[in-house]
C-alpha cells in the first residue's frame, strides 16, 4: 500500500465477485497469476508495478456467492449452501448481504471434514477469523483473502468503498448519459466481432446502459426511455439531474457494470494490465467503444494461469493402473472401461475377435450371393449383418459389466480421483475452493502455485510482447 503512493507506480488489476470461503479456485490463480506478472514487469521495466486485487462487492448474484465446495478426507466431494434468496427479492449487492447465522453451520461443517488433515485446524482457524455472522458476504470475502495473500503483497481494493465510489462516479454518470451512443457503439462492435467468429457472452443493443442502480428492488440495471433512464425491474425513472445529484450525496448506489468496471478501474488506477479469464477476456472484446467514448487509456488484457492441482491419491490411483492424467480426465469413464477391459480373460477376448471376423466374413459372402440372386435384398442383409455384430458388442458390453460389479472398490478408487480433478464433470477450478487444499498442504501450495506460474508468465513474456 506505500508503494502505490510512488508517483512512478503502476498497477497490474484482477478481481472477482465475492464467494463463500474465498470462492472457486480460480479466484486465487487470479490474484497470483496478477502478483507473479507484476513482479515480471517490474523486473523488466524497472519501475514499481503493484498488484490489485479490485473485490466485485457489488456484484448481487446471490446464488454465485453463498454456496463452497470442497473434497472431503474420503475423496468424495460435499458443497454446503447457506439459504436460497426468494426470485422476487431485492438483489442486494453482497457488501450489504450479512453471512447471517447460517455460515456457523457451513463452519461446522467444513471443519469437520478438514479436521483428519495436517493442516485442517489452522485452515479452518483463517476461515472462521472472517466468516461471522455478522460480516457481509463481501466484507468476509475480502477480508479473507487479504489475510491469506498478504505474503504476496497484493492490494485487496474494497471497490464500494466511498471513496472509490466517489472517484467512480463522474464516469459513471458520464457513461449513463451516453447510453445511447455506447449502446449503438457497442452493437456495431459485436456485430464486427461476431463476422470474425468472435461471440463476447454479454448482450448488447438492447436499450440497456452500462450502469447499475440500487433501488426499491436492490441492484437494478438502467434501461434508456427517452431522455430518462428507467430501472429494469423496479421502473424507477431517473433524470440525468436526479443522477448527477445521487453521485453527489449517495455514489455507493451506483456501480458499473462488466463492461464499464473495467474501464472504471484504469480511469482511477494507474493500470497497465488486467488479468482475466476466459469469459472476460471474450467480452473485454466489446470494450474499446466505451474507452473511447470515455476518453480512459484501456489496459491490457492478459490472461490469468489456468491449471489442474493434482492430490496425492491421485497420483497414486494413476500409477496403480498405469494411467496418464488425460485419461483420467477423458470423457464416457474410458479409464474405467479400459481397467475393466483388461480383466477380461484372454480367451474371451480372443473368442469375440473372432466371432466379429466370422459374422464379417460369413455375411460377405452371403450378400455376394443374395445381391447376384435379388439386388433388391442388400439393404436387408447388410441390416442383418450389423445386427449381428451388434450382438457380439453386447455380449461384449455384459460380461464388461459384470466384471465392473466384481471391481466395485477398483472403480470407486478410479471416481473418487476423477472428482478431485473434474469433480461434478466440470474444471477443477470453477467448482472446488482453497480450503481443502491448504488443509492438506499448508501455506507451501501458495507459493508452488506463485512458483509455477511465475515461471509460465516469464515464458510467455519472451520477446517482450507487452509494450513497453
Amino acid at each position: 500500500m506505500e508503494r502505490l503512493e510512488d508517483p512512478d507506480v503502476l498497477v497490474v488489476t484482477t478481481g472477482q465477485q465475492p464467494g463463500l470461503f474465498t470462492g472457486p479456485l480460480y479466484t486465487i490463480y487470479k490474484a497470483l497469476s496478477a502478483v507473479t506478472l507484476a513482479r515480471q514487469l517490474e523486473q523488466r521495466w524497472e519501475r514499481p508495478v503493484v498488484p490489485v486485487f479490485w473485490v466485485a462487492g457489488d456484484d448481487h448474484d446471490f446464488a454465485e456467492a453463498t454456496h463452497a465446495t470442497w473434497l472431503r478426507a474420503d475423496g468424495s466431494v460435499h458443497t454446503e449452501t447457506l439459504r436460497s434468496r426468494p426470485s422476487d427479492a431485492p438483489l442486494t449487492p453482497m457488501y450489504r448481504e450479512p453471512l447471517g447465522a447460517e455460515v456457523a453451520q457451513a463452519l461446522e461443517a467444513i471443519a469437520a471434514d478438514l479436521a483428519p488433515h495436517p493442516h485442517g485446524s489452522d485452515t479452518t482457524d483463517w476461515l472462521a477469523r472472517h466468516y461471522r455472522s455478522d460480516a457481509t458476504v463481501a466484507g468476509a470475502f475480502a477480508a479473507a483473502l487479504a489475510e491469506l495473500l498478504a505474503p504476496f503483497g497484493i492490494v485487496c481494493l474494497d471497490s464500494t468503498h466511498r471513496a472509490v465510489k466517489r472517484l467512480a462516479a463522474p464516469y459513471i454518470v458520464t457513461a449513463a448519459g451516453l447510453a445511447s451512443d455506447l449502446d449503438r457503439d457497442l452493437a456495431r462492435q459485436a456485430s464486427e466481432l461476431e463476422q470474425a467468429g468472435i461471440v463476447s457472452g454479454v448482450s448488447v443493443g438492447d436499450g440497456a446502459s452500462l450502469v447499475m442502480f440500487e433501488g426499491a428492488l436492490g441492484r437494478d440495471r438502467l434501461m434508456l426511455d427517452g431522455h430518462d433512464l428507467v430501472t429494469r425491474r423496479s421502473q424507477e425513472r431517473l433524470t440525468m439531474d436526479r443522477l448527477q445529484a445521487i453521485a453527489a450525496e449517495d455514489p455507493e448506489r451506483l456501480s458499473p457494470n462488466v463492461l464499464l468496471r473495467p474501464v472504471i478501474e484504469s480511469a482511477i488506477l494507474p493500470t497497465v494490465a488486467y488479468v482475466a479469464g476466459p469469459g472476460e477476456l471474450r467480452y473485454l472484446e466489446l470494450t474499446p467503444p466505451v474507452y473511447r467514448r470515455l476518453r480512459v487509456s484501456q489496459q491490457v488484457p492478459i490472461a490469468r494461469w489456468s491449471g489442474i492441482v493434482i492430490p496425492r491419491r491421485v497420483d497414486r490411483v494413476l500409477e496403480k493402473f498405469g494411467a496418464e492424467l488425460d485419461e483420467l480426465l477423458a470423457p464416457d469413464q474410458a479409464l474405467e472401461a479400459r481397467v475393466v477391459h483388461d480383466q477380461l480373460p484372454k480367451a474371451a477376448l480372443q473368442a469375440l475377435g473372432d466371432l466379429r471376423e466370422s459374422i464379417e466374413a460369413a455375411y460377405n459372402v452371403v450378400q455376394r450371393i443374395g445381391t447376384d440372386i435379388d439386388p433388391t435384398i442388400e439393404k436387408p442383409l447388410a441390416r442383418l449383418r450389423n445386427q449381428a455384430i451388434e450382438g457380439a458388442a453386447d455380449a461384449e458390453h455384459r460380461l464388461v459389466t459384470h466384471l465392473k460389479r466384481r471391481q466395485a472398490t477398483e472403480l470407486t478408487q478410479i471416481g473418487r480421483a476423477r472428482a478431485a480433478v473434474l469433480p461434478h464433470g466440470k474444471p477443477q477450478e470453477r467448482v472446488l475452493g482453497i480450503p481443502a487444499l491448504l488443509a492438506l498442504y499448508g501455506p507451501d501450495l501458495l507459493d508452488q502455485l506463485a512458483g509455477t506460474i511465475e515461471a509460465w508468465y516469464a515464458s510467455a513474456l519472451e520477446g517482450d510482447p507487452i509494450p513497453s
